[in-house]
């Protein structure tokens, strides 16, 4: 089943790359993204027979992050099918789109299910490759800035973490293996000077493809530049790769019993990175740079949740599924506005429910859902959160987090709340009334079906997914 998951998106692309065919890139899109889903269900099926080979695996480590991307990428195909029909672009160019996309959920599919250090920072090197020419498709002066900062520093940040790796081998000793299980069971050999400092290279470099502050920069560029089915894989499952992979080290240094540097490094990324959106959101005027700098917010409330531990570790996978599901509809929703008034400039976007109110109730609903609003999973997450920092008695610090949770929350309910009721501009309202037809029903089902998934998830958390988050956290 893995190797059919990794083949098929490559004979797509040679198929798509001979065919130059819109309709037929798009077919084998959806194909391969209900493939996707199908092989991640069926691991529950008979896990240890279909899901188990050298270099990769899907277990209780890394299912989660494999069916975040499954349903994300899902949702971005059928959403794709209604927004590839406006983009007037050649065959050749869309084809090129189309292979990218795959060759993009490709990378990331391989950087998660990789059980090797060394394997999935080729895969995550794969995907600043595979991205970038999706953040540069539209070939914009501004699309090609970003392309060349997302690519140059993500290049250092890659380069930085594999000074991690070799330094994280000088820590092994004599242990000739970068397997996660490997390294976990020969943690407590290890030698802690050269394993604390490996982790900060590892926490940097991979860092930069998380989006953690202070090695953010090119976020918030290269997801209001790329266009938004794309912007939403970037924020719901990119991230999430490289936060895994942090992760897995995580838990060595945790199994090797030095983890006290770690998290104190993890807590001042986190903190920052609030502390960044918390200033830049008041000084954008581009809502996809809101919605950006909103995945750098959630990215550090991940980085703390894991520096907490204890019940914090239950509170990060219920935040990293969260933000996956209700960021992706956020992004796609974001799409239908630039569809609609073809300007990402926040102050030109009035009265929104008056031009679409579908397009206006699920950029609020996405924004309740983002910020924490109950039944959100978020405010669970949060919650949880706050309640770990309370038990262990860093009072100062639940202070200063709840504080920048509150500003953000007003500038982005600022913006929102002048983009949906603000009075409108009879210009940009005629553009809008007249590009109405551009979104079909393809462009409103997925975030609907997300912000779901999401908020019921928030009142009543199956147990089957209960039973896959608690292994998580062991695994």
């Amino acid at each position: 089943m893995i190797s059919l998951v990794l083949l098929i998106p490559i004979v797509f692309c040679l198929i798509m790359f001979f065919a130059k065919n819109k309709t037929l890139n798009n077919f084998l899109i959806n194909i391969y993204a209900i493939l996707h889903l199908i092989g991640g269900l069926s691991y529950f099926y008979k896990p240890l027979q279909f899901f188990d080979v050298q270099y990769f695996s899907l277990n209780s480590s890394n299912i989660v992050f494999y069916l975040i991307l499954s349903v994300v990428f899902l949702a971005v195909a059928v959403y794709n099918n209604g927004y590839s029909k406006n983009l007037k672009f050649s065959d050749k160019k869309l084809m090129h789109y189309a292979t990218m996309l795959l060759i993009f959920v490709f990378s990331m599919t391989g950087g998660i299910l990789s059980n090797n250090l060394g394997l999935a920072w080729i895969f995550i090197e794969g995907t600043t490759l595979a991205s970038a020419y999706l953040i540069y498709f539209n070939k914009t002066k501004h699309s090609i800035e970003a392309a060349w900062k997302y690519v140059f520093i993500c290049s250092i940040g890659i380069a930085l973490a594999f000074v991690g790796i070799i330094l994280l081998t000088v820590a092994t000793g004599s242990l000739n293996s970068l397997n996660y299980v490997d390294l976990m069971n020969s943690a407590q050999s290890f030698n802690h000077f050269w394993l604390n400092v490996s982790f900060v290279f590892i926490l940097f470099g991979l860092g930069t493809k998380m989006g953690l502050a202070p090695v953010h920069f090119w976020l918030p560029d290269a997801h209001s530049e790329a266009p938004s089915p794309i912007s939403a894989l970037l924020s719901a499952t990119l991230l999430n790769c490289a936060f895994l992979v942090i992760l897995n080290v995580y838990k060595v240094v945790i199994a090797a019993n030095c983890f006290a540097y770690a998290r104190i490094v993890l807590l001042v990324m986190g903190f920052l990175s609030l502390f960044i959106t918390a200033v830049f959101l008041y000084h954008t005027n581009n809502y996809k740079r809101m919605l950006a700098y909103s995945s750098i917010e959630n990215m550090g409330i991940l980085a703390i949740g894991t520096a907490l531990g204890g019940i914090a570790y239950y509170a990060v996978i219920i935040h990293l599924i969260g933000h996956s599901l209700i960021k992706a509809s956020y992004f796609l929703t974001s799409g239908n506005i630039l569809e609609l008034f073809e300007t990402k400039r926040i102050k030109s976007i009035r009265a929104l429910g008056d031009v679409d109110k579908k397009t206006a109730w699920l950029w609020i609903a996405s924004f309740l859902g983002i910020c924490a609003f109950p039944p959100s999973m978020l405010f669970l997450s949060e919650f949880i959160t706050v309640k770990a920092m309370l038990i262990q008695k860093h009072y100062i610090l639940c202070i200063l987090f709840l504080f920048l949770l509150t500003v953000i929350l007003y500038a982005m309910a600022k913006v929102v709340i002048k983009m949906v009721f603000g009075e409108k501009s009879e210009e940009k309202f005629e553009i809008a009334k007249n590009n109405i037809s551009k979104v079909t029903l393809s462009m409103y089902a997925p975030q609907i079906v997300l912000l779901t998934l999401a908020f019921v998830m928030g009142v009543y958390l199956p147990e089957f997914l209960d039973v896959i988050i608690r292994n998580t956290i062991v695994g």
